[in-house]
C-alpha cells in the first residue's frame, strides 16, 4: 500500500513538475471564467430551462442525453464545459496536496474551492427543476466564489514571478477597466440585453482579477494605507454587483443611490491606490 501511494505521489510529481502547477490553475480559472460567463449567457437567454427542466439530462437523442434545438444546445453545452471544468478544479486541488510544492495559502484556496464544487452543482442542478430567484441568487455567488478562490491560488502561485512593475500594469488595467464596468451596468444601459450582460459580467471578472492581483502581488510593497484602500476596493466589488443586481430586478431610488455611492468609492479607491503606489518609494525588493 504505501509503494503504491508512493509511486502514485511520484506521477503526480513528475506531471506537475513538468507542466508546472502554476499553468494547471491558470487554465482552471480560465475555464471557471468562461463557465461563468456561460451561465450568465444561459440565464439571460432563458435556455437554462429548454431542456425541459430536465437535468442531468436534456430534451433529445438517445435517452435524452442531447439537445434537441439551439437553445437546450446551449444549455447542454453549459453543462458540458461546467462538467470539464469541475473535473479540472479536482485535479488542482487534489495536486496541490500530492504532487506540487503549493505554498499552504494556495492548497487552502484550490481546495475550497474543491469544497465548493458540490455545493454548485447541486445548485446548478435546482436552477433547472426549482427555478427560484434564491436558488439563482446562491447559484451564482457560488460561482463567484469559486472563481475567487481559484483566482487566489493562481495569482499566489504566480507570485514569485511578481516585480513592481507587475503591480503597475495591473492597477492601470483596474483604472482602465472599472469605468467600461460600470458603463456597462444595468444603471446606465437602458436595454441590458444577453450580449451585454455577458460583457458586462466579463469586464466585472476581469477588473476584479487585476484588483486582486494588484493586491496580492504588491503586497510586499505597498506601504499601510495602500493595502487598506485596496482591501477595500475587493470588498466593495462584490456590494457594487450585488446593487447591479437587485437594480435589474427590483429598481428603487435608494438603492440606485446606493450604486453611485459605491461605485465613486470604488472608483477613488482605486484611483488612490495607484497614485500612492506611483508616488511612494518600493517598501521591499521582493513580496512577502
Amino acid at each position: 500500500m504505501a509503494h503504491t501511494e508512493s509511486s502514485d505521489r511520484g506521477v503526480v510529481c513528475r506531471l506537475t513538475e513538468r507542466y508546472h502547477y502554476r499553468h494547471l490553475l491558470a487554465v482552471t480559472t480560465a475555464l471557471i471564467y468562461v463557465t461563468v460567463l456561460l451561465g450568465v449567457s444561459t440565464k439571460a437567454t432563458g435556455s437554462g430551462l429548454a431542456c425541459n427542466a430536465n437535468w442531468p439530462l436534456c430534451d433529445g437523442g438517445i435517452l435524452d442525453l442531447f439537445p434537441a434545438s439551439v437553445p437546450s444546445f446551449f444549455e447542454w453545452f453549459h453543462r458540458l464545459v461546467a462538467g470539464v471544468t469541475g473535473l479540472f478544479i479536482l485535479g488542482s486541488a487534489i495536486a496541490a496536496w500530492r504532487g506540487a510544492t503549493a505554498r499552504k495559502w494556495v492548497k487552502y484556496a484550490a481546495t475550497l474551492g474543491l469544497i465548493l464544487l458540490p455545493v454548485q452543482v447541486a445548485l446548478g442542478g435546482l436552477t433547472v427543476t426549482d427555478f427560484t430567484a434564491i436558488i439563482l441568487a446562491l447559484h451564482y455567488w457560488t460561482a463567484m466564489s469559486i472563481f475567487g478562490s481559484l483566482a487566489v491560488a493562481t495569482i499566489l502561485a504566480w507570485k514569485r514571478y511578481g516585480t513592481p512593475s507587475t503591480v503597475k500594469y495591473a492597477l492601470g488595467l483596474a483604472i482602465v477597466l472599472m469605468p467600461v464596468e460600470v458603463a456597462l451596468s444595468p444603471q446606465f444601459v437602458t436595454s441590458y440585453t444577453p450580449p451585454i450582460q455577458a460583457t458586462h459580467y466579463g469586464v466585472t471578472l476581469l477588473f476584479f482579477g487585476a484588483l486582486l492581483t494588484a493586491t496580492l502581488v504588491g503586497w510586499g510593497y505597498f506601504g499601510t494605507r495602500v493595502r487598506y484602500a485596496l482591501a477595500l476596493g475587493l470588498v466593495l466589488i462584490p456590494v457594487q454587483v450585488l446593487f447591479d443586481r437587485f437594480l435589474l430586478t427590483h429598481y428603487s431610488p435608494l438603492m440606485h443611490e446606493a450604486h453611485y455611492a459605491a461605485t465613486l468609492l470604488l472608483f477613488a479607491t482605486v484611483v488612490a491606490s495607484a497614485i500612492w503606489f506611483y508616488r511612494a518609494p518600493v517598501q521591499s525588493t521582493a513580496p512577502a
